[in-house]
């Protein structure tokens, strides 16, 4: 039987303070709150968990039904509710192991590694021992304790400790405080901030069937051209399509920091926060660059490395790790840089580049790249790599007949991606202004209300 009681184990609470930024601290900070609000300590209200990986070597333990959190999930998923896991463990496998199975709502911290991620499960689920995990009681919403790990990640990472890894350890954690208002109070603020994430949630979801259908015009190429195979060289295509390389349209170039000349290199030092967007391996999704999380560097940097700028119709790969990942630059990105661990495809005359882009997204030839990159540990991309993708062009009316309707759907995708920044920015501006109680949920409400 799956383990139910909290077993967190090793040394008690640490009697020390270490104030956070706002809502959230190790011990009571003594800070005066707003009216309504109160400093609570987090086991008060919440029974925090641990969690547990189930050996390894033993297969009967994995590929199960029961969900089983991971930091990718964390990271890949942050601030969300959560209904599925990349991994999943067996019933043999949470019995035999500390893994406990945790109800739906648990809100999931991680600890180590990518420290201050934080998702919710929608269904009962297990995580691995690289989370803290709550489960609420009546005084808390789980929502609402989401959204305040959600404004507080810099604050969680302040409280890691460790040379090689760092890691929230269990003292503190058992240590949390929170500053609370009512629980209806809770409800409210979670309920507008709520509009603005079921908003982004509602434009993701029509971006992802533009996406399908964009795929579906490309499929609909190739089986017109009765083209079997992108990659194989004795597949016969139309006699006025062309077989060529993408280093024989295009020219590919590696990122300001790998490639720079002497004197261009970037440091930690030369990243700002008000400034110029350098588009890392990090923020390159499907086929757009998410802002979220974007180092910037002054404006001065950027004069030196001008030649890195990125151009409206350029495709940004991510070097290492996910060699799958490009994305298209779309016209308000022109002139933000090409920076670490990535990888640039400037478009030449004899192609459009929102073709060459969704062509690049082919599960063939996404396949292609993933095998032919190098390094044992992890695939590493490079521009002579690059360079050699094979490329099917067909004529150029029927490439711009293609265009044309990728047009259509790809404007829809980015006018989506854009409006979720908005509202993104302006969920993180709330954010801690309604935690701390500075910013009541009546007057955010009206702020709300004119965005959705």
């Amino acid at each position: 039987m799956p383990r139910t009681d909290t077993r967190t184990g090793g040394r008690p609470a640490t009697t020390g303070v270490i104030a956070g930024q706002g809502v959230l601290s190790v011990g009571n900070p003594a800070i005066p709150t707003a009216d309504g609000f109160r400093w609570v300590r987090l086991t008060d209200v919440a029974r925090l968990e641990s969690g547990h990986t189930p050996s390894r070597s033993k297969p009967e333990y994995w590929n199960g039904y029961v969900p089983w959190v991971g930091i990718r999930d964390a990271t890949g998923n942050h601030g969300r509710v959560i209904f599925k896991t990349r991994q999943w463990i067996t019933d043999e496998g949470l019995a035999n192991s500390s893994a406990r199975l945790l109800p739906a709502g648990t809100v999931c911290l991680s600890r180590t590694a990518s420290v201050g991620y934080v998702v919710a499960m929608g269904v009962p689920m297990a995580t691995s021992q690289d989370f803290v995990n709550w489960v609420c009681g009546p005084e808390i919403s789980s929502t609402y304790l989401r959204y305040l790990f959600l404004a507080e990640q810099e604050t969680v990472r302040r409280f890691a400790h460790g040379s090689t890894h760092q890691t929230v350890y269990f003292p503190e954690a058992k240590a949390f405080h929170v500053c609370l208002p009512e629980r209806r109070e809770q409800e409210a603020i979670a309920e507008v901030l709520g509009a603005l994430d079921d908003r982004i949630a509602h434009n993701e979801r029509i971006s992802g069937t533009t996406n399908e259908l964009a795929r579906a015009v490309m499929e609909e190429l190739w089986f017109k051209g009765d083209v079997t195979s992108l990659t194989r060289a004795d597949t016969v295509v139309p006699h006025d399509w062309r077989r060529t390389t993408l280093g024989a349209l295009c020219a590919t170039g590696g990122g300001a920091i790998q490639t720079g000349p002497f004197g261009s290199q970037l440091h930690a030092s030369d990243y700002v926060e008000v400034g110029i967007p350098s588009v890392m391996p990090q923020n390159i999704g499907d086929n757009q660059i998410a802002e979220d999380g974007i180092a910037r560097i002054a404006a001065a940097d950027a004069e030196r490395l001008s030649k890195y700028l990125l151009a409206e119709g350029d495709i940004v790969y991510s070097r290492r790790g996910d060699v799958k990942r490009r994305a298209l630059v779309r016209k308000y990105e022109a002139g933000w840089l090409c920076g670490t661990g990535c990888l640039r495809v400037r478009v030449g005359t004899a192609t459009e580049p929102l073709f060459m882009s969704y062509y690049l997204g082919e599960p063939e030839i996404q396949e292609w790249i993933a095998q032919h990159a190098v390094g044992a540990t992890m695939p590493n991309l490079n521009t002579s790599i690059l360079g050699e993708v094979p490329v099917v062009l067909p004529a150029n009316n029927e490439m711009r007949q293609v265009n044309e309707r990728l047009s259509g759907l790809d404007a829809t995708a980015a006018h989506l991606q854009h409006e979720n920044r908005t509202l993104a920015d302006l969920r993180d501006t709330l954010l801690p202004q309604l935690l701390s109680g500075k910013l009541r949920v009546k007057d955010a409400v009206r702020t709300v209300e004119e965005v959705v």
